[in-house]
Parts: structure tokens; C-alpha cells; sequence
């Protein structure tokens, strides 16, 4: 009976001492777990995007992208991140929009740049989809709608792809993220554009004045359909930025000659 209970205890102890091996182990990197998301990533988010290349025209004439790209280097150089990772793209929409994909694609409808009245409010829209790559909240909401398989399947060329591609454009585009994920974006945003030297109140202003026009959200203000109470969200921006007490920022002349160049080219442009 004795050796019956020592050979049981030595079969318990050998276990739990097998069982903390394993623990210690780091298996995110000797599965390669990690390098098999990014590289699921990086394909899912290049096809979503070589979709809607396919069905709308990207305006590529430097004069207009310029303005825009350079509130994006700005950004993105005062805050230490990776400009040359970040892909933008400005598609001829009338629509009021712009959102994030995955493998750091940023989509901004033209409709959004001519109806901002400024540049700040532009750098604002950029600043949150920075964030929201930043912050990993692209892959975050795809993989919990949809699944991770699922995307796996996406990316493999199975049957449906297609479908699937197209389901995950008019979510990222058209529904909105969690509540919670939005406001970190927010958060995060007004923190970029403070240290970019932009003034976050534009962009509250932006929100607010979209939030006005919420009646036609599908034809017109379709950004703001994917992040809804507008109007609270603007007051909060505001509410975060005086707790920062930063009044080195100064707003700069809504009639910016050249953006307005800009947005008057892309007008005579479509």
C-alpha cells in the first residue's frame, strides 16, 4: 500500500514539475505565433484595399496629396512613429469618411478633406486611425467579428474570399468600433496632435458640426455613422485637452491659402 501511495506521489510530483516546464516556455515564439498573425495581417489588409482600389479611383496628383501627406509626416515624426509603414490613400468619395485597415492602410474619402474647414480638423481624422492601428483595434474588432479562421481563409484564396474581403471593407468602413476602443482612439488622437503642435479643437469642432448633419449619416456623413455620439465625443476631446494644460497651442487662419488651393483643386478635380 506504502509504495503505492510513493509511486503516486512521484507521479504527481513529476507532473507538476513537467507542467512548470511547459509554463515556462515561451510558445507565442516557438510557433511562431506572432510572425503568422503579422503576416496574416499584412495580406488581409493589402487585399481589402486592392478592392477598394479596384472600385474607386485614388487621386494621386501630388498637389492635392501633399497637404495631406504632410499633416500625416508631421504627426507621425513628433511622435516617434514609423512614417514609411504607415500607407495612405485618398479616394475619390463624396461621402464624409476615412478609416483604418489592417497592415497600417489609411483610406480618406475626398468628400471628408473638402467639407473639413481646415487642416487641424484633417490632422485630427488622421491622428485617431493612427491610433486605432497604433492601439491594434483594427484586428481587434475583424477577428472578433469574423473570427481568426475565418481571416486565415480570407487570405488563403478558399471559397467565399471574396465575400469575406467585402464583408470586412463595409465593417471597417460603416459600422462602429466598441465604445471603449473609440474613446482610447480619441484620447490618443488629442495626445498626437499635441505633440504634433495641432490644436485638438478643430477636430472637436469637426465632430460636432458632423454630428448636426447626422439626419443623411448613409450619403453624407458616413464617418460619423462609424463613430456615433459625435457630440459627446467633442465635448470629452475638449474636456481631456484643457486637463493638459498645454497653452502653447495656437489656432491657426481658417483661411489657409493653400489648403484652400487644395480643396478647391480637388473640387474642380471630380
Amino acid at each position: 500500500m506504502l509504495k503505492i501511495v510513493y509511486k503516486i506521489l512521484l507521479f504527481v510530483a513529476a507532473f507538476l514539475a513537467l507542467w512548470l516546464f511547459f509554463l515556462q516556455l515561451d510558445w507565442m515564439h516557438i510557433l511562431h505565433v506572432n510572425e503568422v498573425k503579422e503576416g496574416i495581417e499584412e495580406k488581409f489588409g493589402d487585399l481589402m484595399w486592392k478592392q477598394i482600389e479596384k472600385q474607386n479611383g485614388e487621386i494621386k496628383d501630388t498637389l492635392i496629396l501633399a497637404p495631406i501627406d504632410s499633416l500625416l509626416t508631421n504627426i507621425c515624426t513628433q511622435n516617434k512613429l514609423n512614417r514609411s509603414q504607415i500607407k495612405l490613400h485618398l479616394v475619390s468619395m463624396e461621402q464624409v469618411n476615412a478609416f483604418a485597415l489592417p497592415n497600417n492602410h489609411i483610406v480618406v474619402f475626398s468628400g471628408l478633406v473638402k467639407e473639413a474647414e481646415n487642416k487641424e480638423a484633417v490632422a485630427g481624422v488622421l491622428a485617431h486611425e493612427i491610433a486605432h492601428l497604433q492601439l491594434h483595434h483594427v484586428m481587434k474588432k475583424l477577428v472578433k467579428e469574423l473570427g481568426l479562421s475565418v481571416i486565415m481563409g480570407a487570405t488563403s484564396g478558399g471559397n467565399g474570399s471574396g465575400a469575406v474581403i467585402l464583408k470586412s471593407i463595409k465593417m471597417l468602413s460603416s459600422t462602429a468600433y466598441d465604445r471603449s476602443l473609440e474613446e482610447e482612439a480619441d484620447l490618443k488622437a488629442v495626445n498626437y496632435l499635441v505633440q504634433a503642435g495641432i490644436h485638438p479643437e478643430p477636430f472637436a469642432g469637426f465632430l460636432f458640426n458632423m454630428g448636426n448633419k447626422e439626419g443623411d449619416i448613409q450619403s453624407y456623413t458616413a464617418w460619423v455613422s462609424t463613430h456615433p455620439n459625435s457630440k459627446e465625443r467633442a465635448q470629452a476631446i475638449l474636456t481631456y485637452f484643457e486637463s493638459l494644460k498645454d497653452d502653447s497651442l495656437h489656432l491657426l487662419s481658417a483661411n489657409d491659402s493653400l489648403w484652400l488651393q487644395m480643396q478647391q483643386k480637388l473640387k474642380t478635380k471630380e
